[in-house]
């Protein structure tokens, strides 16, 4: 018998006919590895959207910094989950369908509904998410890696440094904003 992950592909039942993809990875692994990927999609969407509230939000002295900041974060942010949604897809599983599934899966992302949050602890706040979706990526990484999927395990390396950077940049802004008085 030839060792050959592609002599492997077959197709699942389990999924509409027409949303069937093959795949080397078997259904259990297609399972974890989709609920895990699928939970790092609604925290992004619900990171993108607070990062965004914050965007639209900011006030103060460092408006312009602070404002295009949060632009460009959730850029960054919202540039990743077409990735995760198509992994999801590659590997024969299915993904998020609306708002409301993504309110259900979010778990590491609290909404921040405040009528004004100071720039300062806008800045804390985006930190220490992005810290919480870090630690999430990584333990999406452990379940890549326990079913062999190299693919998704290195998009997953991908995303976290980005988020460490998003991390990085809030950590050196927040300093700052610490000692604006805000």
């Amino acid at each position: 018998m030839s060792n050959n992950k592609v002599t492997k592909l077959k197709t699942r039942s389990k999924t509409a006919a027409a949303l069937d993809t093959p795949t080397d990875l078997d259904a259990a692994a297609v399972q974890a590895i989709s609920e895990a990927l699928n939970g790092l999609l609604a925290d992004s969407y619900a990171l993108y959207l607070k990062t965004k509230n914050f965007h639209w939000h900011v006030s103060g002295p460092h408006f312009r910094d602070y404002h295009l900041l949060f632009d460009e974060q959730a850029a960054d942010i919202l540039g990743a989950t077409d990735d995760m949604a198509e992994r999801v897809r590659k590997i024969g599983g299915t993904t998020l369908r609306s708002i409301g599934q993504i309110a259900k899966l979010q778990t590491v992302i609290e909404d921040n509904d405040a009528e004004f949050v100071p720039p300062a602890d806008m800045l804390r706040e985006l930190m220490n998410d992005n810290k919480k979706v870090a630690e999430a990526l990584r333990d999406a990484h452990d379940v890549a890696d326990e079913h062999e999927d190299a693919a998704t395990a290195s998009l997953i390396e991908n995303w976290l440094d980005q988020t460490e950077k998003r991390t990085w940049f809030l950590f050196e802004a927040a300093r700052g904003a610490s000692n604006d008085g805000h």
